[in-house]
């Protein structure tokens, strides 16, 4: 008997819990407000952007709070906001929109070498002329759900140019070796391999068409034969976007594509970065 009221107790405590954890997933969101942006720049106007007071301030975002309130009552997480920039007319859908993504805060703040980065090797607009961007935020909440997107402000915008992020070679050439190049990894004091040197665009660009061994790593070498130099990825080896990254002076090992195929690189010094593309 007294098993039965043991196992009848326990019976209703999992009832209720049940019911609780439905109650619990059955929370929607009732209401919020898409946030009102606004900025220290006039809607039309033209953001400051000049490579000598380049850690003067750019522009500063302001938004409100979308007050983000559900069946359960008003929500107590942590509200997202995703700052979206792009060029006019591209609805943010441009491949290459800027997002810079913010945590709680209301605002955020960026200086002119910060915003020029976002436009000139983010956006890649060209330098010294003017440009048309605009901006957006989307507040969210967890995992993207429950976004609410702000007003769109419009602004001006002349990028300067700016000094290469990469230091490009002394010696004007740059080869590939690794095990993805057709002639796998040098050995100190191999002789250079003409099939594997770029061809020198610009003072600050390289290309090179070459077959790729499909998954397989690479560098950069300023010249052939010789490891007290070498070009790679800016993070950990082989974790690099197989069709195009950022890199640094030396840095980790480049992963090439899936596919083993012809392939056209350009690294791009002035940028930092390179593009690997299927021809």
């Amino acid at each position: 008997m007294k098993m039965k009221s043991v196992y009848g107790v326990l019976a209703a405590l999992a009832l209720l819990f049940t019911s609780c954890k439905k109650e619990e997933t059955a929370s929607t969101l009732d209401e919020g407000t898409p946030p009102a942006l606004t900025a220290s720049v006039a809607n039309n106007g033209q953001i400051p952007l000049d490579y000598y007071v380049r850690g003067n301030n750019a522009i500063t975002l302001n938004w409100s709070n979308p007050n983000y309130k559900f069946n359960t009552g008003a929500s107590t997480q942590t509200v997202s906001y995703r700052i979206e920039i792009d060029t006019l007319g591209a609805n943010f859908t441009n491949p290459r929109k800027r997002t810079v993504n913010v945590n709680g805060d209301l605002s955020k703040s960026f200086t002119q070498e910060e915003f020029n980065d976002l436009l000139y090797t983010g956006l890649q607009l060209k330098d010294s002329m003017m440009h048309t961007i605009e901006v957006r935020i989307t507040s969210f909440m967890g995992n993207n759900a429950a976004q609410l997107v702000s007003n769109t402000m419009t602004f001006k915008v002349r990028p300067y140019d700016i000094p290469p992020k990469v230091a490009p070679p002394t010696t004007g050439r740059l080869w590939i070796t690794g095990a993805a190049s057709p002639a796998g990894w040098m050995s100190g004091g191999d002789s250079p391999i003409a099939a594997q040197e770029f061809t020198r665009i610009s003072p600050t660009k390289y290309e090179l068409t070459v077959t790729l061994n499909g998954g397989q790593s690479y560098l950069l070498v300023p010249q052939y034969g010789d490891w007290s130099d070498k070009y790679g990825y800016t993070g950990g080896g082989n974790a690099n976007n197989v069709n195009g990254d950022e890199f640094k002076r030396g840095g980790n090992d480049l992963k090439a594509p899936s596919d083993t195929r012809q392939y056209k690189i350009v690294v791009d010094f002035k940028l930092g970065t390179f593009t690997v593309t299927p021809v």
